[in-house]
């Protein structure tokens, strides 16, 4: 049985949460009443002991747990999570009919009513991603809520709340028959390789799906791409489709190679006449600077921190400097392709960095487009910081 506990939320943070705000701050609490375990449902009360909602207390980021529901008399169990599973589901239809596309977020956490739940649909396969130990203790009835909602080949899943708030080693098959990897799935056309039980990735960043249809479709032809940060290459992929004369992918990670070999070759193109780099992409930039090459598009999608034996980044400190670095080997009239997916900031200050970094440098430039979450990755409606991903096309003019 779930122990309640009723929680007295200060009064600056009380009026967002009876509007629905779904994250519950850990400064709206005092934390010497929390109790000893996650999991636990939290009852939440104003000053004046009157009811605001039901959450969960579950330690992730920024917060201590998530809003629920702010019915007094609706019950946390399989009923509810299998109410919410279905109506995300049903809100997917169009992607759930599309053979263009078969993978794409089926549950988008606090977007579709769970805090710290996300699920992915991979051609019949599921991955679940658990962000807290406190979500994760209603794994069952969430696991049976989503096997009475959907058919499936098979449940996978991914625990993301080690001390780090990382992922945690583990073979993640859940239940229903194990997959054959690598899993083919399509992106708007476009083939992708993905494994659900190889780690904390699959092999591709669904969120970006539109960012990787507008570089094929409207500004791949006919250039130079660069890829930096370049993951298993899905950038490059939607490049080459669109029909770049060459791309060069730059990753750090050694097993970016065969990734990236991977990609092309499920989608019939010769990796051997693409340049793929295992490097640091901050040398590589300086390699780049040195031979005086020059790009007509280039990805610039770093991880929020990264560590090199040389420095440290982080996007919310050394975006504009790395972005700087990009001007300097893009061609005029070339676009680069900003993007972060730190939730730190808003798009507000992310055009701030482009901006200092344009500025810096001397340069012109005119944002083309920009993009924020597709809409399979569902937000609240009132509450667009959640809107994690901010990506913009920006032109270099001289």
């Amino acid at each position: 049985m779930t122990q309640t506990i009723a929680l007295q939320i200060n009064n600056q943070f009380a009026g967002p949460l009876k509007k629905g705000y779904p994250l519950i701050s850990k400064d709206a609490v005092d934390a010497r009443k929390l109790p000893a375990e996650e999991g636990s449902l939290l009852r939440l009360l104003d000053i004046h002991n009157r009811f605001i909602g039901t959450g969960y207390y579950g330690l992730q980021n920024k917060g201590i747990g998530w809003l629920l529901t702010t019915d007094a008399n609706e019950e946390i169990d399989t009923a509810f999570f299998e109410k919410k599973i279905k109506k995300a589901i049903q809100n997917r239809e169009a992607f759930f009919n599309n053979p263009n596309t078969t993978a794409f977020r089926a549950f988008n956490g606090e977007g579709d009513g769970i805090g710290g739940l996300t699920i992915d649909f991979f051609d019949g396969y599921y991955m679940v991603s658990w962000y807290s130990e406190g979500i994760y203790s209603f794994k069952d009835a969430v696991y049976e809520a989503l096997s009475e909602t959907v058919n499936y080949k098979a449940i996978y899943e991914k625990k993301r709340f080690d001390s780090k708030g990382q992922y945690i080693e583990q073979d993640d098959f859940v239940m229903g028959t194990p997959g054959e990897f690598p899993l083919i799935v399509k992106e708007n056309g476009m083939n992708y390789a993905v494994n659900l039980n190889d780690g904390a990735m699959t092999g591709i960043f669904l969120d970006q799906r539109e960012v990787r249809l507008a570089i094929r479709e409207r500004y791949a032809k006919g250039s130079n791409m660069l890829n930096t940060f370049s993951y298993t290459g899905a950038f490059s992929v939607a490049a080459a489709l669109g029909g770049a004369t060459k791309t060069t992918s730059v990753d750090v990670a050694k097993r970016s190679l065969s990734k990236t070999i991977e990609q092309f070759s499920v989608n019939s193109i010769d990796y051997e006449a693409q340049d793929i780099k295992v490097m640091d992409v901050f040398q590589y930039f300086k390699y780049a600077q040195r031979h005086n090459m020059k790009f007509d598009l280039v990805v610039l999608d770093p991880p929020s921190f990264a560590r090199t034996k040389q420095m440290t980044f982080s996007t919310a400190k050394d975006y504009p400097k790395l972005l700087m670095d990009t001007i300097a080997i893009t061609e005029k009239n070339g676009v680069i392709v900003a993007s972060t997916n730190n939730a730190s900031f808003g798009m507000k200050k992310f055009k701030g960095f482009i901006d200092q970094a344009f500025k810096a440098t001397n340069t012109r430039y005119k944002i083309v487009e920009e993009f924020g979450l597709p809409k399979d990755f569902r937000i609240p409606r009132e509450f667009p910081e959640f809107n994690y991903l901010k990506v913009v096309f920006i032109q270099k003019l001289n």
